[in-house]
């Protein structure tokens, strides 16, 4: 316990307005709340509302990614990095999205579309060694040049195509057709995830998870996290009664193992370049770097899983 200071309290200033700032709890509750409704409103409307939506996102979860890397000294091409993930994710929504048609005109629009995104995407990409090779050699800086470009691909890597994934996940099943219902299970998964991992933690966590990454997880939370996250792959048999129940276990086991390793990722990510938050496009919650973390891990296994045995 430290020793009380022998100054006097300095009061703080009251707002200029007279009014109180907004409390840390209500900035996350009004926010959070905002965040819901624009999340599941987008993924409910329709498949290009749902498409329009995670673009937006995950270009803003790179534009973080890449301002972390700038705070490690190094200087990616955020803007070119970020249009060659748009290309991407939109490649992968078009594949599901048109993948009924079968053949005719369609079809030959939707591979020239497909192609024409790819190739822009190539071409982009061999723009990331063109801009360090136009800018060598850098003032002030104490990393390679290939060190830059490694970091655009990185940040493709570790954000991009995961989310583009995303698409795999709302177009599976028997139709091929674009549902709801798996994003919004999706979602209540990694949720109970959350919940069940703080409740148990909160009540009988002892033993720390990673202590020199994330101090605050433990050992009981996750296995908290994992039993209410495999309750809810249960519950949701009653909503999406095409999936098995042992697909959706194992499903609900993905989510409940490969979200907290993608939300240490991120924390390493976050500590070794000593900030608090990705970012501070919601307040009281962060970036959506922090919101989607869990994200990065989970896809890439959902659409191995998908792929392999459908569903």
């Amino acid at each position: 316990m430290s020793e009380p200071s022998s100054s006097p309290a300095v009061p703080t200033e009251a707002p200029a307005d007279g009014k109180k700032p907004m409390s840390n709890l209500a900035q996350r509750v009004i926010f959070g709340v905002i965040g819901a409704v624009l999340l599941l409103g987008s993924v409910w409307y329709g498949s290009w509302t749902f498409a329009l939506f995670f673009a937006a996102v995950q270009a803003k979860m790179l534009h973080e990614f890449y301002r972390m890397m700038r705070e490690a000294g190094y200087k990616p091409a955020a803007i070119l990095g970020i249009c060659i993930s748009l290309l991407i994710f939109f490649t992968v929504f078009i594949e599901k999205q048109f993948a009924h048609y079968d053949g005719g005109p369609e079809n030959r629009i939707v591979r020239a579309a497909e192609l024409t995104l790819i190739a822009l995407a190539l071409l982009l990409s061999v723009l990331l060694l063109l801009r360090e090779m136009s800018a060598w050699p850098r003032e002030n800086q104490s990393v390679v040049p290939f060190a830059n470009v490694g970091v655009n691909l990185l940040g493709l890597f570790y954000v991009s195509l995961p989310m583009s994934l995303l698409s795999v996940v709302a177009f599976s099943g028997n139709s091929a057709e674009y549902d709801y219902r798996r994003i919004f299970a999706l979602l209540f998964l990694v949720w109970c995830s959350d919940i069940g991992a703080y409740a148990a933690g909160k009540t009988f966590g002892k033993h720390k998870l990673a202590p020199s990454i994330s101090p605050g997880k433990t050992w009981e939370g996750a296995i908290g996290g994992f039993l209410l996250t495999l309750v809810m792959g249960w519950a949701l048999g009653f909503w999406l009664t095409d999936l098995s129940l042992p697909y959706r276990l194992v499903a609900a086991g993905t989510v409940a193992v490969f979200g907290p390793l993608g939300d240490l990722a991120e924390s390493m990510l976050k500590r070794s370049v000593d900030i608090k938050d990705s970012g501070t496009i919601m307040p009281g919650h962060g970036g959506l770097l922090d919101r989607f973390d869990a994200f990065l891990f989970i896809l890439p296994v959902l659409a191995v899983l998908q792929l392999l045995f459908g569903g």
